[in-house]
């Protein structure tokens, strides 16, 4: 079932899918719950799947000029609220990934697992502040071209040839993505605070989706942080950007699932 939420006054958009133990997937920056199709089909046969378009994204509205990472938590918090569902395993795609872990900060009672696919919990470096700074004025001087190259990259480059048509798609995602919402996340992003601390200290388990050859977040820098939850898993896949649900989506959704399973055993332990 797919609707609108109204918060604040604008609109998000969700769906839900199956029944069961939930699961809340969370996109990527320039992605919409679109991305999620599949997995979201699959999984639906055992568990409540719950997507959503962040702000600024797919179909839900711009709410901003900023959108931080913590008031995506929360708008995804009302959705989960809204449809009465009081735990989850959140699984985020990179900046997706972010929101899991401020969701995860903030309501804690709610995360019974985290999955960061393709994601990892530290703050950005200065460089990679200026980065975003430089990228925004990117977006806005010559914004299809910077998505024209942004998308291809994120795969590893034997792979661009063979998904041809899953970058075709992805491209057409970004597209519709307006100028406000690319910038409100940049900015979002930018201003992340990070949160190896909560890796630290969580009981929760964790799962680290990582592709060796991400050329967005290293796996080395990943690997190091899985060290630091006191229950981590780690899937490590060869041959991989940034974009593992497609470069290698039985892997990694048959991981997914196992790790839910377990994950709500132990709750019923």
């Amino acid at each position: 079932m797919k609707d609108f939420l109204t918060i604040e006054g604008h609109r998000i958009h969700y769906c839900t899918q199956g029944n069961g133990p939930a699961i809340l997937l969370l996109h990527g920056f320039l992605e919409s719950m679109e991305i999620w199709d599949e997995f979201a089909l699959s999984l639906s046969s055992e568990f409540t799947v719950v997507r959503m378009d962040f702000p600024g994204h797919g179909k839900s509205d711009n709410f901003a000029e900023v959108h931080t990472m913590d008031f995506m938590a929360a708008c995804a918090k009302a959705v989960l609220d809204y449809l009465n569902i009081s735990h989850c395993i959140i699984v985020g795609h990179s900046m997706g990934g972010y929101v899991s872990l401020a969701f995860a900060e903030n309501y804690p009672s709610f995360v019974k697992g985290i999955v960061l696919f393709h994601s990892h919990a530290a703050p950005d470096t200065n460089e990679a502040r200026e980065n975003r700074k430089r990228t925004i004025n990117i977006v806005r001087q010559n914004r299809s071209g910077f998505i024209c190259q942004f998308i291809p990259d994120l795969f590893d480059l034997r792979n661009i040839e063979k998904f041809a048509p899953q970058i075709e798609n992805l491209t057409r995602i970004a597209s519709e993505v307006p100028d406000a919402g690319i910038i409100a996340a940049l900015d979002g992003m930018k201003e992340r605070k990070g949160w190896l601390g909560l890796l630290t200290a969580t009981d929760l388990p964790v799962l680290f989706i990582v592709g060796k050859q991400d050329s967005r977040i290293p796996y080395s820098v990943v690997m190091i942080q899985s060290l630091l939850p006191k229950h981590s898993e780690v899937l490590l896949l060869e041959n991989v950007g940034h974009m593992g649900f497609i470069e290698a989506p039985e892997k990694t959704l048959q991981t997914l699932r196992h790790f839910a399973m377990k994950c709500f055993e132990k709750i019923r332990q």
